[in-house]
């Protein structure tokens, strides 16, 4: 099920200085099914430059919205989320991404909301930040708080994704079904491994039973298919046949591919 993007949060970027992060949030929000984008005063915008960085994202670009402050960005917005990374002494709400996303999405049944994030090299003024309902710190190494503007987009647009169901999004299915190996595939697999173990001698100092059986459990485990199996069948099979053409006596396994039990055991 692809996530609703009417609950897609608006993503608010204020006075971003350079257009490389402007494109890679674009790309984010494209990846992450984000319809809205507005920009608070941005000390450059070229479209085409940043659809040429952000390739086939010119209907997001299009949409994009540039007004003067924060107040007008967000003016039709009924829950705000700031992307910070400084600890305040005022007494806030503060979020991790996952819980904000969760909070953004919930609140989207009521109206718009968005995620806002400030300048590259300062972020978001104090007056910026009163005009949010949460503070969003993504935890990070202490010894190196520096994140990136856009990798800190990515991460929460990421997870308003998740929030929004994108986790329900099935993977893409294999080209060629194939059922689960029958025990009749399995057991000619394990045939063929036993008659290619006797062929190089694998047994020489080893109880065939107990090695068989250790392999035995260990292709279970591995609950292949029958595709899978008739490969791993084939490997072994081949094995042997390359041993033949190249001359070498194969010990202990007759030209049917049947293992001989040495003499003396049994």
């Amino acid at each position: 099920m692809k996530p609703d993007p009417e609950a897609a949060p608006i993503l608010v970027l204020v006075g971003t200085q350079d257009i490389v992060n402007i494109a890679a949030a674009v790309r984010v929000a494209k990846n992450f099914g984000l319809e809205r984008l507005r920009l608070v005063a941005p000390q450059m915008f070229d479209p085409y430059r940043i659809e040429g960085i952000a390739h086939n994202t010119a209907d997001l670009v299009d949409r994009i919205e540039i007004l003067d402050t924060l107040e007008r960005a967000v003016g039709d917005c009924v829950y705000v989320a700031a992307l910070t990374a400084r600890e305040r002494s005022a007494k806030r709400t503060v979020l991790r991404p996952a819980e904000a996303a969760q909070e953004l999405i919930q609140r989207a049944a009521e109206g718009p909301v968005a995620i806002v994030a400030g300048r590259e090299d300062r972020g978001l003024t104090n007056e910026e930040l009163d005009r949010c309902h949460a503070l969003v710190t993504i935890p990070v190494n202490p010894a190196y708080r520096s994140l990136n503007l856009a990798q800190a987009v990515a991460i929460m647009c990421y997870e308003t994704w998740r929030a929004r169901s994108g986790d329900s999004t099935p993977f893409k299915p294999p080209r060629r079904e194939a059922g689960t190996a029958t025990s009749d595939q399995l057991e000619r697999m394990f045939k063929e491994w036993e008659a290619a173990l006797w062929a190089i001698d694998f047994f020489k100092t080893r109880q065939p039973e107990y090695v068989m059986r250790s392999v035995r459990e260990i292709f279970f485990r591995a609950a292949l298919d029958g595709r899978e199996s008739t490969l791993v069948r084939a490997i072994a099979l081949e094995m042997v046949r390359y041993l033949e053409r190249m001359g070498v006596q194969v010990a202990g396994v007759p030209p049917s591919g049947t293992p001989q039990m040495p003499a003396g055991e049994s």
